[in-house]
């Protein structure tokens, strides 16, 4: 590895200039860069995606093409008390609910030919998510209350052809906490589409789960270094805690 005074020797002579140094000063000063401040409820949404039969449940796709739901179904308890203690802290819970096969065709020839490639006939041969189906409802455990949104996506990404911006801007979000299934699918790519709308992106490294140890680990690397700030769920919880957010019984 090159010395620092090599790197910096053999930089390009661009400076930052008095204009650009006043923006960045200004634009700093209302940054978040603690987790209490991240995690504020007044501004604070969870997001949990894709919690559905199809990901999560035996019968579901992921368990009919053979994959181990041993990871998703292990940390769905650890989400429900999540969602349990962010009630009491009062941040708004979004759900993200995918659809994809629906009489009104929601599948692009691009999309039905990467199945056909990698994804072993889902939505060609058999329905995935399936509008009113039992694949995409959600899976035990999670059950969104009133007043609670529910985003309907086609995509991995929740923030694509929805209106996900709008609910959160409508009601004050800064911050969002990333949660649900898959990990490395659409959670990740909900987490990267929340970075590029300008939201502060907390991670749940133990309310998300994917197939492998070796998928989640390489998200939570990406996430981390390139696009928000990757927790424990009881970090969370224990800021909400402390700033006496939570009620006796809800900080047992």
């Amino acid at each position: 590895m090159a010395d620092d005074n090599a790197t910096l020797s053999n930089r390009n002579p661009d400076k930052i200039t008095p204009v650009m140094r006043a923006n960045i000063d200004k634009t700093l000063a209302r940054a978040l860069t603690t987790l209490e401040a991240k995690t504020d409820p007044a501004h604070t949404a969870v997001i949990v995606v894709d919690v559905q039969n199809d990901f999560c449940a035996e019968g579901g796709m992921l368990d009919t093409e053979g994959f181990d739901l041993t990871r998703i179904q292990t940390m769905v308890p650890r989400l429900v008390n999540l969602i349990d203690k962010a009630r009491q802290a009062r941040c708004l819970i979004v759900y993200i609910q995918t659809i994809y096969n629906a009489d009104m065709n929601l599948m692009s020839d691009v999309w039905l030919e990467q199945s056909l490639r990698q994804w072993k006939g889902r939505f060609i041969e058999y329905p995935v998510c399936m509008e009113d189906g039992w694949g995409g409802d959600f899976y035990e455990g999670i059950e969104p209350r009133p007043g609670e949104p529910i985003i309907h996506k086609h995509r991995y990404g929740g923030f694509i052809g929805t209106n996900l911006d709008m609910v959160l801007r409508s009601n004050g979000i800064r911050s969002l906490i990333m949660t649900g299934a898959i990990t490395n699918g659409c959670v990740e790519s909900t987490a990267r589409d929340g970075f590029f709308h300008d939201y502060y992106i907390v991670f749940a490294d133990d309310c998300t789960g994917t197939v492998t140890e070796e998928m989640h680990n390489a998200t939570l690397v990406n996430i981390d270094r390139w696009f928000g700030q990757v927790v424990q769920a009881e970090e969370v919880i224990d800021v909400w805690r402390e700033a006496g957010r939570l009620s006796a019984e809800a900080a047992e």
